[in-house]
Parts: C-alpha cells; structure tokens; sequence
C-alpha cells in the first residue's frame, strides 16, 4: 500500500512563498504521474499542478508563473515551490501519485492534505 506524506504548509502573508513537499512510501509497478492539488473551502478540489515520470508539467492557469513542480524520481517524492502567493491560494493541498501498483492495476492515491493560509 502506498502512502504519501505531505508536508510544508502554514501561514504566509500575501507575496511570500512556501515550499510544499510530499514523500512517498510503498511499491509500484511504475508511477505514471505525480502532483498536486487544492480543496479551499466551499468549493470543489482542483488540480494545481502534475509532472509525469518524463517530466512533461501541467499548471492551472491561475498559477503558472507563480508555481513550480519537481519531482525525485528516486525517492518517488514531488515538490511545490509556490512564489508570490495570493489569499486565493489559500486551500488545502493534496499530494497525489498515479500509476500501475504491483499487480499491474491502475492507482490513484492521494494524501491526507497540507493547509496553506494566505492572510496578513
């Protein structure tokens, strides 16, 4: 079984930056894709950001410029360098990782969240 960890979240003022860390634990077959994503209160989770095991990424609009993902093939662990943070960005934040477990069979697991709080 796979576990992912996240962590780096807290309260930042608007403009400032924080670094976001998700650690992974168990074996796959292959991961296909890691990343994040965002639930802020009231509203549905949304994708913020995926690197595939190429290094092909994806942003959501209302972040590119301002984010960065990375990811340690090696340790199977995916980073989120979050620039000139807004109080929009406030949200709980969500690791993600998908690919084939151990029996050839498509996963989908996610973390337990880490929340960011944009505020002055």
């Amino acid at each position: 079984q796979v576990q992912l960890v996240e962590s780096g979240g807290g309260l930042v003022e608007p403009g400032g930056s924080l670094r976001l860390s998700c650690a992974s634990s168990g074996s796959m077959l292959s991961i296909d894709a890691m990343g994040w994503y965002r639930q802020a209160p009231g509203k549905e989770r949304e994708l913020v950001a995926t690197v595939t095991s190429t290094g092909k990424t994806m942003y959501a609009d209302s972040v590119k410029g301002r984010f960065s993902i990375s990811r340690d093939n090696a340790k199977n662990a995916v980073y989120l360098q979050m620039n000139s943070l807004k109080p929009e960005d406030t949200a709980v934040y969500y690791c993600n990782l998908r690919g084939l477990d151990d029996g050839a069979h498509g996963a989908n697991y996610w973390g337990k969240g880490t929340l960011v709080t944009v505020s002055s």
